[in-house]
Formats: C-alpha cells, sequence, structure tokens
C-alpha cells in the first residue's frame, strides 16, 4: 500500500501510540483486500457500542484508544447501546449491566463521538451524498447509505470503524470503488408490496439467495424510504447484502450479466410462515432499524384511544423521540400502555433477561436475531396485524 509522508509518520508512532495502532489496523485490512491507499471518509458510524456484545475485552479494547488521547477526527455517530440511556430502569435492565454500558458510553464520549446510539444516523442529519466516501459499521445503515443513497462504504466491523473514524481514512477497496458497484442479480418481483413488513420478507428471501453478492430489483411498485430500509437490513441479515439497486429509484443501475430470479407471491408468504413459530406473543417490538417520525406517526395512530394487553416497545433515536414528543405520538403511545424506548433495540439489549420469550414483530431482520441472539421464538407481520 502507498502511504503519505503524513500517514507514514502515523505507521511510524511519531503521533502517538493510539494514532499508530489505528492506522496499523487499517494497513492491516487493506492488505488483506489488496488496496492501493488509503482514502479520506467525512463520517464514521461505530458498531459494537452495547455491553451486551463486546463485555469486558472489547471496552478494554476501546479504552486503549481514549487512555492514550485518541480524538475522532471526522464526524461520528454510534451503534445502539444495550439500553436506553435515560430511562433503562423501566426497561428493567439490571443495574449491574447499566453501570458497564455507562462506561462504555462514557469512553466514546471521551474520545469525541457523538453519543447518537442509533442505527438510523441517516434519520437525523448524518446523511452523506452520492458517491461520498464513509466508514460505517452497522450492517442496516451500510445498506442504506451504499444503496439508497449511493454513498460508498464497505460494511467496516467495529474495531476497524473506529480506527476509521480517528485516523479520517480508510483503505479503498470493495465498494469504495467503483468497478464493484455491479449487481450481480437482478429479481423481479411480481408480487405488490404493500408494508414494511412484506419488504422485510422479500429481503430475507433475496439475502438468503444472494449471500454477500449485489442484487438489482425490479418492483411493481414505487417504495418509501422506510420500506427500503426494511428491505436493505433484511438482506444483510438473512445473507450478507451491503449493495443494492432498485430500477428508477436508487441513484445507481449498474449490471453485469446478471443471473435473473423471479419472485411471486406465494415465495413472500412462506417467508412470512416461515419466520413465524409461535402465536402466543407476550412481547412486541416495532423499531429495527429504528423507527423514523412516520412509522412512530403511524403506530400513533393505531394506539390511539385504545388500551394495550401485552407489552408493546417502539425504538427509535432520541432525536427521532423528541420530534414525536412535539407532535404528540409519543404521548398518544404511552396513554396507551406502550413504551417508546431509545438509544437501544431489541437485539442488542438482553430482554432475554427481562423475561420476554414469544415476541412479534414487523421487521425481518428483528426476526432472524431475536430467534438467534435472544432466544426468543417470532410471530412476524405487519403493523397492524401484530398491534391488533
Amino acid at each position: 500500500m502507498y502511504l503519505t509522508k503524513e500517514e507514514e509518520r502515523i505507521y511510524n508512532g511519531e503521533e502517538g501510540i493510539a494514532k499508530q495502532k489505528a492506522i496499523e489496523l487499517l494497513v492491516a485490512l487493506g492488505k488483506i483486500y489488496e488496496a492501493d491507499k488509503l482514502i479520506p471518509v467525512s463520517s464514521a458510524q461505530l458498531a459494537g457500542v452495547s455491553y451486551k456484545t463486546i463485555g469486558d475485552a472489547g471496552t478494554d479494547f476501546i479504552k486503549f484508544f481514549s487512555d492514550n488521547g485518541a480524538k475522532v477526527a471526522v464526524n461520528t455517530y454510534l451503534n445502539p447501546a444495550g439500553m436506553d440511556l435515560c430511562d433503562w430502569k423501566a426497561m428493567g435492565v439490571k443495574k449491574s449491566f447499566a453501570e458497564k454500558q455507562m462506561k462504555i458510553i462514557e469512553i466514546f464520549r471521551k474520545i469525541g463521538v457523538n453519543i447518537s446510539c442509533t442505527c438510523t444516523p441517516y434519520l437525523i442529519g448524518l446523511r452523506p451524498s452520492t458517491g461520498e466516501h464513509i466508514a460505517w459499521s452497522e450492517s442496516s445503515a451500510v445498506s442504506f447509505a451504499n444503496s439508497v443513497l449511493g454513498a460508498r462504504t464497505n460494511r467496516e466491523g467495529g474495531p476497524s470503524s473506529l480506527a476509521a473514524a480517528i485516523i479520517g481514512k480508510t483503505a479503498n477497496y470493495g465498494y469504495h470503488l467503483g468497478e464493484n458497484r455491479v449487481a450481480n442479480f437482478l429479481i423481479k418481483a411480481q408480487v405488490k408490496l404493500k408494508t414494511i413488513s412484506d419488504f422485510g420478507a422479500l429481503g430475507v428471501y433475496a439475502g438468503r439467495l444472494v449471500k454477500n453478492k449485489v442484487p438489482a430489483f425490479e418492483l411493481e411498485q414505487r417504495s418509501t424510504e422506510e420500506q427500503l430500509k426494511a428491505l436493505g437490513a433484511a438482506m444483510a441479515a438473512s445473507g450478507a447484502v451491503a449493495l443494492f439497486f432498485v430500477k428508477g429509484q436508487t441513484p445507481e443501475w449498474s449490471l453485469d450479466k446478471p443471473e435473473t430470479i423471479e419472485v411471486k407471491e406465494e415465495d413472500i408468504k412462506k417467508v412470512k410462515k416461515d419466520l413465524s413459530d409461535t402465536e402466543d406473543v407476550d412481547h412486541v417490538v416495532i423499531g429495527c432499524p429504528h423507527c423514523s417520525l412516520g412509522e412512530i406517526k403511524t403506530i400513533a395512530e393505531k394506539v390511539k384511544n385504545k388500551q394495550l394487553k401485552r407489552e408493546l416497545w417502539i425504538y427509535t433515536s432520541r432525536a427521532v423521540k423528541e420530534e414525536a414528543d412535539k407532535k404528540g405520538y409519543t404521548k398518544a403511545i404511552k396513554t396507551a400502555g406502550a413504551k417508546v424506548i431509545c438509544d437501544t433495540c431489541p437485539v442488542v439489549s438482553p430482554i432475554e433477561d427481562m423475561g420476554f420469550r414469544n415476541t412479534a414483530t414487523n421487521s425481518g431482520k428483528a426476526s432472524l436475531y431475536l430467534k438467534k441472539l435472544c432466544k426468543q421464538k417470532i410471530s412476524f407481520g405487519g403493523i397492524e396485524e401484530i398491534i391488533e
């Protein structure tokens, strides 16, 4: 790899051990993937925030950088933590967990990270433009940035995204290169997709087929950002899709002799059926990825003047919740007996330790991860269906 004189000084330790270790990590990755150089990034989004997922070893890793004076060089946002940072007691989180989680948050705060704790930073102001190089790590955020916004990022790991944030650069490989942003599959959806759960089911179906390749979609209708968010999140969970195209809707559309796949209504119905393994629901979660203001409005309208008989937890960023507060959506939701939770998500919070076993969700991503990571049985359906 080619390094500039400034990068060589950092690599040789002339600007401190924290920067040296960060650039060593980036160079090592670059060599593995045959990158020619490092390139500047305008922002970073860090995974590895919840104590549930990184534990003591991960805490020690990020503490090394803060203890040695590291500061982020670009606008850097955090992925969801393991709890609502302001209202963790209402979630039923144990004090011992909360103390360890807050330690992680303070370490990130010390190095200059924006304590946003969201998987949808593009909904709260961090919205890169087409062709802009970034270093993001959360799978659904990476998919949205690459696909819907046309920005350029690989699916960074927690350590590499932190290193990129500190140096302000990442290795020039993968989806930073135009020649790799080409679809290998053309998926023709011969079905009318109506709900976010429909798009999630399509994402689960497509991700299982294409694995870590790039799919291009021909859809029968114009999609909302929320629907494309759900599609990308589900593909990232069922496969490892970090980039997709939708004809006439995404900034890019590039195919190279793709394999064609036709998806019919019965395929979507089968996925929905396979995702569900219980009808006995004690817990309903919406917001994986985090809810937009529009999604919260929809939920508020569904529960207004009603009283819920089961736990309904809605996950979003703190910034979006503040907007929902102003518009009265939060009040309507809480009056019905539901919770609006910030800073975390059902997957990275310890919901299995809170007594929940049977969870309903409209998220294809959550349906897969809650089974694997949180010991949940799942009831999958649209917002209206699972709230009813």
